[in-house]
């Protein structure tokens, strides 16, 4: 495919124009008078210089790679249609919409855009962050940080024993069977070749543990609503985990709230007053 320099360019100035500051999480400044988002604006939601993404919009500047125009699919809040579309004009064939793909849904994005004084992340099915909110930061660090099957909470609970100190140690049993029976369901979903079954071999050759559950077979082990998370600074936290699951790409938006008046409602109020600083 040959990528189509002045369709790209009017389809994402369009996009641009269309797109408020309060769509994407951004402030809107009092003397705004911009048609839209700005191009710095546009460019700094795609990860990308300002330079290179007014280029596109001039129709100059070399073929943008598949990496690139994902980023900017993203960045633009682009639904599954209009990324397919965006992708073609680029000349790239669009992600294989077959596979649980990892570009967000506008609508969630949204909502997490809203959420800034709650502790919210959108997950994967395999449990790989793509989006937290700041006070989701402050809860567990910054999990969108992880490359290559790390990426995966389930893998780097095998893999990692560091990783289980997030969370209370009575419930280690019955997460380690969680995240066993649900890669278990997905690679079983998924099939050979899939990503969730790649993490499962991986494991079965790296964690005694992974393959002593593997073999009971279980699935449908789900997890408690109540999540018991410990915080370095500020010590344990009873949060409810409520979730919205976008069927199309199976991406779960995971929100955690405390209820009022209790211990971990007033940690998680220090939580948001100290962000990612360190107690003294």
């Amino acid at each position: 495919m040959e990528i189509d320099r002045t369709g790209l360019a009017a389809f994402l100035r369009r996009r641009r124009e269309l797109l408020q500051p309060e769509d994407v999480g951004l402030p809107r400044g009092r003397r705004r008078r911009t048609r839209g988002l700005r191009r710095e604006e546009v460019a700094a939601l795609c990860h990308m210089s300002t330079d290179y993404y007014a280029r596109l919009e001039r129709e100059r500047g070399p073929q943008p790679s598949e990496q690139m125009i994902a980023s900017i699919a993203q960045g633009l809040h682009l639904s599954l249609a209009e990324r397919d579309h965006l992708f073609r004009l680029a000349g790239h064939n669009p992600p294989d919409r077959r596979a649980a793909g990892e570009h967000i849904n506008p609508g969630l994005l949204r909502i997490l855009d809203r959420l800034g004084d709650t502790p919210a992340e959108i997950v994967t099915e395999l449990g790989e962050t793509l989006r937290q909110s700041p006070l989701g930061v402050a809860l567990t660090g910054d999990t969108t940080r992880y490359t290559g099957p790390a990426r995966s909470i389930g893998y780097r609970w095998f893999t990692d024993p560091a990783s289980r100190g997030l969370y209370a140690r009575a419930d280690h049993p019955l997460l380690s069977r969680m995240f066993a029976s649900g890669l278990r369901e997905i690679a079983t979903l998924r099939g050979v070749g899939s990503r969730a079954a790649h993490y499962a071999d991986l494991l079965l050759a790296q964690s005694d543990e992974f393959r002593t559950l593997w073999d009971e077979h279980e699935v449908g082990i789900r997890p408690h609503q109540m999540k018991r998370f410990v915080h370095p600074e500020i010590g344990e936290l009873e949060l409810n985990c409520q979730t919205l699951l976008d069927p199309d790409q199976s991406h779960w938006l995971l929100v955690y709230t405390a209820a009022p008046g209790t211990e971990s409602h007033e940690k998680l109020q220090l939580l948001s007053a100290i962000g990612t600083q360190t107690l003294r």
